[in-house]
């Protein structure tokens, strides 16, 4: 072989230019192909072309039937494909529940024990019976499925007596189909399907405790059907508190007053499931297949699931048989500007199909999306400095580059708190005692709930000034909703009051400086907490210096989750961070987490902190059975009034997600309570197209010179090597 140097191949421009016209020949076929379509596209061209909506999903979804699905990462597919009675308004906020299959929000009519019809302010000892009368829509009908396709004198084709099955590997292998209209009957039979003994649904024992009936039909349905399998016909069970009133119209009844209990008509727990569905998904070889509502669910919503594989990806399409609903045609004052209301009144949905792909890395979605590949995406820790930035006023916006790229910031603050709790059954720093209550003051104020979003969060938090988070009824703004305990209004915002105060309500305890005058040293407290990794790690080194600012020390006791959760459960922490998530967005869903009787060591429900008030105590039990209203936020300003001078929490704070979506996609308006918000979503494809080329260019230039320096020696040698053959023949 001979070495040859740059000089050298310089001095053969004849094969330099054959190996350059050739390479650029190829590149210019190729890059006429990726004119067309971008040369990284993960994606085939007939996709990338469709009215198609590309998002993600991190964990396989195990359950899609409504009766056992509770997750956040199953709620993205049902809640496109089932349909409750009630949905959530996409943009009004406080948070309003509407009609979604309903003709109107039901109300429920309360009954003594001797049917006497009561007032909706009756007391709750008098109320023997709640009645929720619920109306739907005639002419709803369900997606196309083999379980509705028709035979004789219109029964189900694959249900009919002595009918054998076509060979089947999926659900595609049934080659009719069919629809039929849904009926109030089918809201019952899901009902009854909470006791079902084979579907582990995890609201049942709950609802067991409202539900007429519930807890026995469970009892009744486990004695006979608990060792069987196969169909279980629940047509033939009588089910007291919900009962077909006529084709569409069915009721619901409670056992106890039980206000909130609208809000559930909004869970997928209530969408409704035909029987012709559990019966076909119960013919011979179904189970074996894996074909059951878990894998295969039905609705009459929007969309229906077309392809589920949960190892690469799921995609739901349009239901043809869809009836279509209307674009809301009111909202909030920034909806008009932030462009929110611009398909008011416009059928729904907007588009065609919805692809979710695996992706369990953050770093590759981040990629994807910035490649234009992905249409939304939320801000990992790793790309936030590259995202956002925050104006002098502290407000987020996208950074230069995500402008640049047509980029908007979605922000919601969601509906939960996160808060570090007081036990006040702890002799230092619970109790009821004027020294107890200053000690919790002083920690209140002393901990900078600012600083700490601002560290451990990238600012994505909103302060807590009590349980109630925006966007719940009872919420206030501004001035109004400040904690006088912690913050003062100044320069037209609440901040945070002077260290000096917290060393005031600080010597009111009997700790001056921070020391204990029994032992004449430091006061130590002590926080529990579950064994963590290194960010928690640096959280607590951040709690000790805030605790350390009063002179007090702060010992974190570390444990595993069951020993933490055991201590919790008997009352023996004594400081803890803690949170909760709203179920429904009643103000009666956060303020129940300082009503007494569901104190944790005394009831194991959900008052963490072990709080006792009679005063608080009774006002709540007035609130709750309230509608929303200027009496029932007057009650919510004396509930907070009281639990912010008690202090049982340091009120911690709100927690904001964030999300970016690219400039073709619209009607993006976080809703952090509603999950079926697919519908609402408009996009452009030839944009999303044209700006995906844009960005994808292929850089075919320095790699073909590369090449062809690295081909131009060889071409040199093999025309030696030809010389040398011709001079030795």
């Amino acid at each position: 072989m001979i070495g040859l140097s740059i000089s050298t191949m310089m001095c053969r421009p004849v094969g330099l230019g054959i190996v350059l016209v050739g390479l650029m020949a190829a590149s210019n076929a190729y890059g006429a192909r990726a004119m067309e379509h971008p040369w990284n596209s993960p994606y085939q061209a007939l996709e990338a072309s469709t009215v198609a909506l590309y998002t993600v999903f991190q964990e396989r979804p195990k359950h899609l039937d409504p009766v056992s699905s509770y997750s956040e990462n199953e709620a993205q597919f049902t809640a496109q494909i089932y349909e409750p009675p009630l949905q959530y308004h996409f943009l009004k906020r406080p948070y309003q529940l509407i009609p979604l299959t309903a003709t109107d929000i039901p109300q429920p009519q309360n009954y003594a024990a001797d049917g006497q019809l009561l007032t909706s302010n009756a007391p709750d000892s008098t109320v023997a019976r709640v009645v929720y009368r619920i109306t739907i829509q005639p002419g709803i009908m369900y997606a196309p499925h083999p379980a509705f396709a028709e035979g004789a004198k219109g029964n189900p084709y694959y249900l009919e007596p002595g009918r054998s099955l076509p060979r089947f590997d999926s659900l595609d292998d049934f080659s009719r189909v069919g629809t039929r209209e849904l009926v109030a009957a089918d809201y019952v039979h899901q009902i009854k399907r909470l006791a079902h003994p084979h579907l582990h649904s995890p609201v049942a024992g709950f609802l067991s405790t409202y539900i007429l009936g519930l807890n026995e039909l469970s009892e009744t349905l486990l004695s006979e059907h608990g060792d069987t399998q196969g169909f279980l016909d629940l047509r033939r069970y009588e089910l007291p508190g919900a009962r077909v009133v006529n084709r569409y119209t069915f009721e619901i009844v409670l056992q106890v007053k039980y206000p909130q209990f609208v809000y559930w008509l909004a869970m997928p727990f209530f969408a409704p499931v035909p029987w012709e569905v559990e019966a076909f998904y119960a013919l011979p070889g179904m189970a074996a297949r894996n074909i059951n509502l878990d894998w295969h669910p039905l609705g009459t919503g929007p969309y229906m699931l077309r392809e589920n594989n949960p190892n690469r990806r799921m995609v739901l399409v349009r239901n043809p048989n869809y009836r279509g609903e209307p674009y809301p045609r009111e909202g909030e004052f920034e909806d008009v500007a932030q462009g929110w209301l611009r398909s008011a009144g416009t059928q729904m949905p907007f588009i065609d199909e919805i692809h979710f792909m695996l992706e369990k890395e953050n770093i590759p979605e981040w990629n994807k999306f910035l490649q234009g590949y992905y249409d939304s995406s939320p801000i990992a820790s790793d790309g936030f400095d590259q995202a956002i930035r925050f104006t002098p006023e502290g407000a987020p916006e996208v950074s230069p580059v995500m402008q640049q790229q047509g980029i908007h910031l979605a922000v919601a603050t969601q509906p939960s708190v996160s808060y570090i709790g007081f036990n006040m059954l702890d002799p230092v720093v619970g109790g009821a005692s004027a020294q107890a209550r200053c000690l919790r003051q002083a920690l209140a104020v002393a901990i900078d709930i600012e600083e700490m979003i601002s560290i451990f969060n990238n600012g994505r938090g909103v302060t807590a000034h009590s349980p109630l988070p925006p966007g719940i009824f009872g919420y206030r703004e501004g001035r109004e909703g400040m904690n006088p305990v912690t913050h003062e209004w100044r320069d037209g915002r609440p901040q945070r009051k002077p260290l000096a105060v917290a060393q005031r309500l600080l010597s009111k305890a009997g700790y001056p400086s921070g020391v204990n005058p029994q032992t004449g040293d430091p006061l130590t407290l002590y926080l529990d907490a579950t064994t963590t990794g290194p960010d928690m790690k640096s959280l607590f080194n951040w709690y000790r210096k805030q605790f350390q600012k009063l002179g007090i020390e702060l010992v974190v006791r570390s444990t595993d989750y069951n020993r933490f959760q055991d201590k919790m459960r008997k009352g023996d922490a004594q400081i803890f961070n803690w949170g909760w998530n709203a179920d429904y967005t009643d103000p009666e869903n956060f303020l129940f987490l300082l009503y007494s009787r569901n104190g944790k060591a005394k009831y194991q429900g959900e008052n963490a902190a072990n709080y006792e008030n009679p005063r608080f105590d009774a006002l709540f039990e007035r609130m709750r059975s309230l509608p929303n209203s200027p009496a029932r936020q007057q009650l919510i300003n004396e509930l907070l009034a009281i639990a912010r001078h008690d202090a049982p929490w340091i009120w911690g704070f709100h927690p904001q997600a964030y999300t970016l979506n690219h400039q073709w996609v619209g009607n993006t308006k976080p809703n952090m309570m509603a999950r079926n918000t697919l519908k609402y979503r408009t996009l452009d494809p030839a944009l999303r197209a044209a700006k995906q080329l844009e960005w994808n260019r292929p850089r075919l230039v320095p790699p073909l010179l590369a090449i062809a320096l690295f081909l131009c020696p060889l071409l040199v040698v093999l025309k030696q090597r030809r010389k040398r053959l011709a001079i030795l023949q």
